[in-house]
């Protein structure tokens, strides 16, 4: 029979993975807020406006000296030209900058290490360094950029690493959950109507394999393509097209496979056109070797209980005519079952309890780590909601 986990009891046991990474998340959230905070007051200090205008008027400056350092140190009538044109321009720039201006002064002590007759390299890294102090002033703009930047990162950090908190919260709750079933319920009464009806479809299907011709088998694949909740895969096109239109169709699947051994020269005595059957059969051997039963069984621990009548009528619908009534009564059992609701559940619990509970969460069920740990988890919640309501909005 299907040994398959059903999916939503999946990694709901094992060990609760304490994330390393939360800690320094909301530290890192905590001091990127401050961070930012301490930012944004340092420009309030000031006023963007004028912090905005002081960095405009530095890169001017700043872009003139670094334009003309080379154009403007050499001698002759072109580099006296590029003297000239940079002397205006600077001039002009520093004359006509608001008095109120901050650092104003930075500039003017550029200037003054400019106005001479001739200039040098050094004389021009003199100027350069004379703008530092307004530099550093208008730098509190990318001081902000920085800060909002390393904010926004540490926001996404915080709220994966909640996220991760919550993701093991729901994980202990379910191995509290579990640790509460009765180990000792009947679960015979439930597994062994679904292992009827497993072991019945199974056979069909390995018989439909062996002995009844593909198509046959084919026409039942297709099929279940009506029902969504059954997991069978349909032949590939060119496969179900040739099996349904040639002679080998008629063949069963199992038969099909040892064709898909022979040589050439021994398909010729079987088929027609052995290149036809190479190109749509052997080239297909893989999906033919996997077809079984699978999808038509019910996994164990089985599905919840809102989830079985449906599965059922499905699966039902889809195996119609392949197993007799003893197994779609043992089926229809389960359907009922579920239907009452808590017997199946106290049942199905147990099920999964014992099927995903080892020694090492028992154990850690009866010290008492789960439930530490989930206070645990829980606190780092709760404390990476404060540090995220209380940040502020980049």
């Amino acid at each position: 029979m299907s040994e398959r986990d059903h999916p939503g009891d999946a990694g709901t046991t094992g060990t609760v993975e304490r994330p390393t990474v939360s800690d320094d998340a909301l530290a890192e959230l905590e001091a990127a807020a401050e961070d930012y905070r301490a930012a944004k007051a340092a420009i309030e200090d000031v006023g963007r406006d004028t912090l905005e205008t002081l960095d405009d008027r530095y890169r001017t400056a700043n872009d003139l000296l670094v334009e003309f350092q080379d154009k403007a140190t050499d001698t002759g009538a072109k580099e006296f030209v590029q003297f000239a044109t940079f002397k205006q321009r600077f001039t002009d720039h520093v004359e006509g900058l608001d008095d109120d201006l901050p650092r104003r002064e930075a500039f003017e002590h550029a200037l003054e290490a400019v106005d001479k007759t001739r200039l040098s390299e050094d004389d021009f890294q003199r100027a350069l360094d004379a703008l530092e102090p307004a530099a550093a002033l208008a730098e509190r703009l990318d001081d902000e950029t920085a800060a909002r930047d390393r904010l926004v990162a540490a926001i996404t950090d915080a709220r994966k690493a909640k996220q991760s908190h919550q993701d093991s919260i729901d994980r202990c709750e379910r191995l509290l959950e579990l640790g509460e079933a009765d180990l000792d319920a009947p679960v015979e009464d439930l597994r062994d109507p679904i292992e009827t009806w497993n072991d019945a479809v199974s056979e069909a299907i390995r018989i439909q394999r062996t002995d009844a011709p593909a198509r046959e088998l084919f026409d039942l694949l297709e099929r279940t393509g009506r029902y969504p909740l059954v997991d069978l895969d349909a032949p590939p096109e060119p496969l179900a097209e040739y099996v349904q239109t040639n002679p080998p169709g008629e063949e069963p699947v199992a038969r099909l496979l040892e064709y898909a051994d022979f040589s050439r020269s021994k398909l010729d005595h079987y088929v027609e056109d052995p290149g036809a059957f190479r190109r749509a059969v052997a080239t297909e051997r893989t999906y033919l070797e996997r077809l079984d039963a699978d999808g038509l069984t019910v996994g164990w621990p089985p599905p919840p209980a809102d989830e079985v009548p449906w599965l059922v009528r499905e699966l039902q619908g889809a195996a119609a005519g392949l197993v007799d009534e003893e197994a779609n009564a043992a089926l229809r059992s389960v359907a009922e079952m579920a239907r009452e609701g808590d017997e199946y559940e106290r049942l199905r619990t147990a099920a999964v309890a014992r099927h995903q509970l080892d020694e090492e969460a028992r154990e850690r069920l009866r010290s008492g780590a789960v439930e530490a740990e989930l206070t645990e988890h829980e606190a780092a919640v709760e404390a990476l909601q404060t540090a995220l309501a209380d940040a502020p909005d980049p």
